[in-house]
């Protein structure tokens, strides 16, 4: 077989509760840039999760590919930055370097070989082969067997964001087929930023970045705002990100609720409406239905994925 240009990449479903049986593999849930690595003829690519071509971004990972002994290869996994307790982060992704850490874990194809057909088992047996003394910079991604709320809750202890759990008796399904489900340890998500508001007192830059997401008919929803866990670098770099994208007309379907501290309509208390394009990630405590957004922070912008893609997760019972 022609070795793909790209493979749409499955995806997980939000769970209530992590699975258990001998049927499920649970893997710690990375915090990084989703990406495959594409291997041919001693060339690699390093692609997003929608296609986008960041070889350029990530050439000591990218090298460290092209040692591989593979004629052809397609890899899945996350680029991940990695803190000195061995925890990904996500955080670390948004600094400036090359202190990456590449974690695979599937395989579609190898060789000529479509291995994508395989069942997940064979598959991370095949991917173990091939990353057997792996060179610095990847890694192979294990699993677990058993129980899946035992290992969610370990997972919480050491400070995880979550876990991802796997049908292991399933091929590679590429979109989201209810096969692959993840279990959080922690309330995060992704949000369109919408506007900014001015800052106060001695902050400089940026006040609050002001957050929505995409109904499934399209409408562009408000979800509340996020001033907390940026640092003044992050300020001005993002001030330079969100002048270009400034507009007047409010992009949101309906207006805000009012805002108490000013007692009007938020658009008015020194709010500057963006084109939605920006995808920032944020922790949460709670976010009550027909309700805001409750004690934000701010992680991260995510250049990885389309505005467009930013819907509410619902986690469901299976």
């Amino acid at each position: 077989m022609s070795l793909p240009r790209w493979i749409e990449p499955q995806l997980c479903k939000l769970a209530t509760k992590a699975p258990s049986g001998p049927q499920w593999a649970h893997e710690i849930k990375l915090d990084g840039y989703r990406m495959a690595a594409r291997i041919e003829g001693g060339r690699v690519k390093l692609l997003t999760r929608s296609g986008l071509d960041w070889t350029a971004k990530y050439p000591t990972t990218a090298a460290a590919f092209a040692r591989r002994k593979a004629a052809t290869a397609y890899l899945d996994g996350e680029l991940c930055g990695v803190r000195p307790d061995g925890v990904t982060s996500f955080e670390l992704m948004q600094q400036g370097g090359e202190g990456r850490t590449y974690f695979a874990f599937d395989l579609l194809e190898l060789d000529g070989e479509d291995i994508a057909r395989l069942p997940l088992r064979e598959r991370k047996s095949h991917l173990a082969v091939l990353l057997k003394n792996p060179p610095v910079g990847i890694a192979y991604c294990d699993h677990e067997g058993g129980d899946g709320e035992v290992f969610r809750r370990a997972a919480c202890q050491h400070g995880l964001e979550g876990i991802v759990s796997k049908r292991i008796d399933r091929p590679y399904l590429p979109g989201d087929r209810g096969a692959w489900v993840k279990t959080k340890c922690l309330n995060r998500a992704e949000f369109v930023v919408v506007g900014w508001s001015d800052p106060e007192g001695s902050r400089p830059h940026v006040g609050a970045l002001l957050l929505g997401y995409f109904e499934s008919d399209g409408r562009l929803v408000y979800a509340g705002r996020v001033g907390t866990g940026m640092s003044q670098k992050t300020l001005a770099t993002l001030h330079k990100r969100l002048q270009p994208l400034a507009i007047r007309k409010m992009p949101l379907a309906a207006p805000p609720p009012r805002d108490n501290r000013f007692g009007r309509p938020l658009e008015l208390a020194g709010v500057h409406w963006l084109r939605p394009k920006l995808v920032a990630e944020i922790t949460y405590l709670s976010w009550p239905d027909g309700g805001l957004l409750r004690h934000t922070v701010f992680v991260g912008l995510r250049e990885d994925k389309p505005a467009r893609e930013v819907q509410r997760e619902r986690p469901r019972a299976l």
